[in-house]
């Protein structure tokens, strides 16, 4: 049996009364992608709001997060349509990559826009989940450019 970092595995089976070993018949095992790090969840926020919880050593969400009772995200896939949605023309803005599975039990995906499942936080967002921040800045046709998300 061989397997690779994408957890892929193969394995060489000889059928009973197969005659010839030199080829043998190949099943090939696909399992979930093996990766060297947690899946990416991204916050949208004002750089001011975070630089206020990076001083509290947590994020306790926004004044939108916590009259909704939770910390909203969005994964790599829905990250450009929230910030159409929700932050159109806001400059100052930052994207903050969190290891979601850092984050434990807290985590939920529930369905929202279109029953999407996004990412909702229930309880402060430790800055030890944290990946990186960095600056969401305006192109020049008013939408907001994204870092490399993978």
């Amino acid at each position: 049996m061989t397997a690779n970092a994408i957890g892929v595995s193969e394995i060489l089976l000889q059928p009973p009364g197969h005659r010839c070993p030199s080829q043998p018949y190949r099943l090939i095992l696909r399992s979930r992608r093996v990766t060297p790090f947690m899946p990416l969840i991204f916050k949208i926020c004002p750089e001011n709001l975070w630089r206020a919880a990076e001083d509290a050593g947590a994020f306790a969400g926004s004044p939108i997060d916590r009259g909704d009772g939770f910390i909203h995200f969005s994964t790599a896939a829905q990250a450009a349509e929230t910030a159409a949605r929700h932050f159109s023309g806001q400059a100052d803005l930052v994207l903050v990559a969190v290891e979601a599975e850092a984050l434990g039990d807290a985590l939920r995906y529930e369905p929202s826009r279109g029953g999407a499942l996004f990412p909702h936080l229930y309880g402060p967002l430790p800055l030890s989940a944290v990946r990186w921040v960095k600056p969401l800045r305006l192109g020049p046709d008013g939408r907001h450019r994204f870092p490399e998300l993978a």
